[in-house]
């Protein structure tokens, strides 16, 4: 039983509504554009959606692991401001890696259970693509014949080196410590592929996704920021990565790691994207009418080791679950990261998940993971399939590098309506 984390009970926040940008794969149509401005765009969608007027938003939360140009620093700043939030509003950028996008709803929920702000705008934007080439030592400058240093700041930062180990190995150390065979790891990739791809048949993922062509966003006395799309691209109105990949495909791809049971095609994809949403206290959403998409109940975060960081979720979804008094069987639906095949699986085992439950539009095997945005995808689309199924409850949840683990419970409160 987990002892240590922190957890937190809402008592009346609401998500009002969100949006995301299609998922697109890296170096593709996105790989211009600066994650600054993918968040506008979602942030001024999700004010429309919402029906929520900027001038009542009371904080802005963002969220963007690597920096994808040099203003970095002000890109909390620069998404509200640019999206119509008062000059007065403040915003802050956080970081919990893999769990950003939950973090991002967490903190909104704490602002407005403290008061703060009545409306929280929460942005989780990514720009894979241009993550930059870096170098740490260069201040000082160049020393005679010694290595210049330059390396991939992405890549590099797969590697986590207290354990000595990079994130895919610690899904190989699940797969041996749970039994998990590559063909079991390509199975559920395939079913992950096959899940997305109906759901995008379905016109499900369109629901949540607004299409992003070239625009300019203005603001008054300031200079014009824009979403520039490569020449003859007139729109991106959809996931990219999403393709018929059956199992045998799957299982002609080389290992990352000989012997290993982790691939290219069975772990998360690479992608580029941008997600935002509209968080409201219960007194905000019922003055003006609203009507709201899900209500945040509670949320949960743990630490466990870093060599199986991938195991996270079970800490954090059990931590949640015992101190809402919650059962597993209480919920209808998780969506849970899918970082690589063999961690899902581990969490799945280690709780006594039933897959029918799990991930049921596809994960991020198929559709992709731009990090900080993901935890707030993954929200949104479970927040939608409970409204949808007409379920009640859902748990969204992730492992975060380093060995921790972060969950969210959503309540769909018209279920049985």
């Amino acid at each position: 039983m987990t002892k240590k984390g922190f957890y937190g009970a809402f008592d009346d926040v609401w998500m009002i509504d969100g949006v995301r940008t299609p998922m697109v794969d890296y170096c593709g149509h996105f790989g211009a554009i600066s994650p600054t401005d993918l968040g506008i765009k979602v942030a001024r969608e999700a004010l429309l959606r919402s029906g929520v007027p900027a001038a009542d938003i009371g904080s802005v939360i963002t969220g963007n692991m690597a920096p994808g140009d040099f203003f970095q620093f002000v890109l909390p700043r620069h998404i509200g401001l640019y999206s119509g939030v008062p000059m007065d509003v403040p915003a802050i950028n956080v970081q919990r890696i893999c769990g950003t996008g939950f973090e991002l709803i967490r903190q909104a929920g704490d602002q407005i259970e403290r008061g703060y702000a009545d409306a929280v705008l929460v942005v989780g934007t990514e720009n894979m693509t241009r993550n930059p080439i870096a170098a740490f030592s260069h201040r000082t400058g160049f020393k005679l014949g010694a290595p210049v240093e330059f390396k991939d700041f992405m890549w590099e930062a797969l590697i986590d080196p207290a354990a000595g180990v990079t994130m895919p190995q610690t899904a190989e150390n699940l797969a041996v410590k749970y039994g998990i065979s590559r063909a079991e790891v390509d199975e559920y990739a395939a079913l992950s592929f096959e899940r997305a791809l109906r759901a995008q048949g379905e016109g499900f993922h369109a629901g949540e996704i607004v299409a992003v062509r070239n625009e300019q966003f203005t603001l008054d006395g300031y200079a014009t920021r824009a979403v520039k799309l490569p020449s003859k691209v007139a729109e991106v109105a959809a996931d990219t990565h999403p393709r018929p990949s059956p199992r045998e495909v799957l299982a002609g791809l080389r290992p990352i790691y000989e012997g290993g049971v982790q691939t290219g095609g069975n772990s998360s994809a690479l992608v580029d994207g941008a997600v935002g949403a509209v968080l409201a206290s219960g007194a905000y959403m019922r003055s003006h009418g609203r009507r709201p998409l899900a209500r945040i109940v509670a949320a949960a975060a743990v630490g466990v080791a870093p060599e199986i960081m991938g195991i996270g979720p079970a800490a954090a979804i059990r931590l949640l679950l015992r101190r809402a008094g919650l059962h597993l069987d209480d919920i209808d639906v998780f969506e849970i990261n899918e970082a690589q095949g063999a961690q899902v699986i581990a969490v799945e085992r280690e709780l006594g998940l039933d897959r029918a439950r799990l991930n049921v539009n596809g994960g991020a095997i198929a559709m992709g993971h731009p990090l900080a945005a993901t935890g707030l995808r993954l929200t949104l689309t479970l927040a939608r399939e409970l409204r949808r199924s007409g379920k009640r409850y859902g748990i969204s949840s992730a492992c975060v590098g380093g060995g921790q683990g972060i969950a969210l419970l959503v309540e769909n409160t018209q279920a049985g309506n």
